[in-house]
């Protein structure tokens, strides 16, 4: 396989699946749901306005800043992949950089179009499509599912700054474009060499 089939074959598979879950989920789970598969692992549905791990942005304005900023983001990854192509780089770093730009765009496809492509009901399942949303376009809000709380308890007193509070680790709550971002970044550290040569 080429590495510009490569590519393309990443990026369609893993926009696909980041999106089909977060439609599954939206339209299956009604909002804060959970479903506990292992004390560890659970499916939570919840949503933010785009910043990672949920922190909020300057209100509309900057919830249309960020949603922006994505789009000139993945403009440059476009480019650095292409670059990398170009160049026959390592086929680890095509597909970290291919992730990485699935990812973005997975949770962009949310905060353009998830605001009027879905109703916002907060006590009942979402419908796609309704006959009327009160959303506006770049304002829709991303999907998260994925709840890896692995490990919950009151810290030692000993530690600084938190020392007995209860504490959960891993407390935040993602998507697979997310995850697509993470271990994309995470290849990227791997194969270091070969996506950043001298």
């Amino acid at each position: 396989m080429s590495k510009k089939k490569l590519a393309i074959f990443t990026i369609i598979i893993a926009i696909l699946l980041d999106q089909i879950i977060k439609i599954y989920v939206k339209t299956h789970f009604i909002l804060g749901e959970e479903v506990v598969f292992f004390d560890w692992f659970r499916i939570h549905f919840t949503e933010n306005n785009g910043m990672a791990m949920g922190f909020e942005f300057g209100g509309k304005a900057g919830k249309l800043f960020l949603t922006l900023f994505r789009v000139v983001a993945v403009s440059a990854i476009i480019y650095w992949l292409m670059g990398a192509i170009k160049a026959k780089t390592h086929n680890a770093v095509i597909v970290a950089i291919s992730l990485i730009f699935s990812g973005a765009v997975g949770n962009i496809i949310d905060s353009i179009f998830y605001g009027v492509i879905f109703d916002h009901p907060t006590r009942s399942l979402a419908k796609m499509f309704p006959e009327n949303t009160t959303g506006e376009l770049f304002y829709g809000k991303v999907v998260d599912m994925f709840y890896f709380p692995l490990w919950q308890g009151t810290l030692p007193e000993w530690i600084p700054f938190m020392g007995g509070e209860f504490f959960t680790f891993f407390q935040y709550i993602f998507n697979p474009a997310d995850a697509f971002i993470s271990v994309g970044v995470a290849l990227l550290f791997i194969f270091s060499k070969q996506a950043f040569p001298k």
